[in-house]
């Protein structure tokens, strides 16, 4: 595809998306890219906002992060899957408990939703990224599911990318209880098509005004997917080139990172 092609595909964004890992930073590294696009972004008259499916913080969390970071955005730009998640058991689950497979922030979030917390006697299990997972918390869902208590996944992804390498991620912790139990959670992060409705409420843009850009075909691409949605693939995280040749799930541009996506928006200028 020439630079020409894909500048066509994007030229009616207003709103990028941007996932946060293997996308604007590694770990605690900012890709030295990052800045430079989000200015570009602001000058071409467009808007952004950050969309993680990494369950295991919260909003401040990353707004903090991204602000070690020189990055400073207001908490409405600061999207997260725990958001999804929650909105829809507020709606489907008034008044129920849930037992909360996830981090303290996880949990904290629950809580500020007015969500009771408990263990044994909930109505329902919900499995975060939890990098504070122990045998007997999995033990406890087990037994909840095999109960008969539904099961949600905060978000799918299989591993979590970071500066020394891929660490186990919520999908990954959903395997093992599906292998204990065999019942797989319903997953509400991206490709969520509840993931979707959350990014046209927040950002107010419906189809080609909306583009998500992220490094995960079967979470930041496959959200767009049969929509008209603009999706774009960046090479700087877990996704290789080769990898979409054998994928069912296309994205409508590949970019080697974010620098090129820059390049695009100022071929859009001249």
């Amino acid at each position: 595809m020439t630079q020409r092609e894909k500048w066509e595909k994007i030229a009616g964004v207003k709103t990028f998306v941007l996932d946060m890992d293997g996308t604007i930073y590694l770990g605690e590294q900012l890709f030295p890219y990052t800045i430079e696009f989000l200015q570009t972004v602001r000058r071409t008259g467009r808007d952004f906002c950050f969309f993680t499916n990494n369950s295991s913080k919260n909003e401040e969390a990353y707004l903090q992060k991204l602000h070690r970071m020189g990055i400073d955005i207001e908490k409405e730009k600061m999207l997260i899957s725990n958001g999804v998640i929650l909105d829809w058991l507020q709606e489907n689950h008034p008044g129920e408990a849930a037992y909360v497979v996830g981090t303290p922030y996880l949990e904290e979030a629950f809580r500020q939703r007015g969500i009771l917390l408990k263990r044994e006697d909930a109505d329902y299990v919900v499995l975060g990224f939890d990098t504070t997972l122990t045998y007997e918390k999995l033990v406890i869902a087990c037994d909840l599911v095999r109960a008969g208590k539904p099961i949600y996944g905060v978000n799918p992804d299989l591993n979590c990318p970071t500066e020394t390498g891929f660490i186990p991620d919520c999908g990954s912790m959903a395997a093992l209880v599906k292998a204990s139990t065999g019942v797989m959670p319903e997953f509400f992060g991206k490709p969520s098509p509840h993931t979707l409705h959350y990014m046209e409420e927040h950002t107010g843009c419906r189809g080609k005004e909306l583009c998500v850009i992220g490094d995960r075909l079967y979470t930041d691409i496959k959200v767009a997917d049969g929509t008209d949605v603009v999706s774009i693939l960046v090479l700087s995280g877990e996704t290789h080139r080769e990898d979409v040749e054998k994928s069912e799930t296309k994205p409508d541009v590949i970019c080697r990172s974010l620098e090129e996506v820059t390049e695009l928006l100022r071929y859009g200028e001249n």
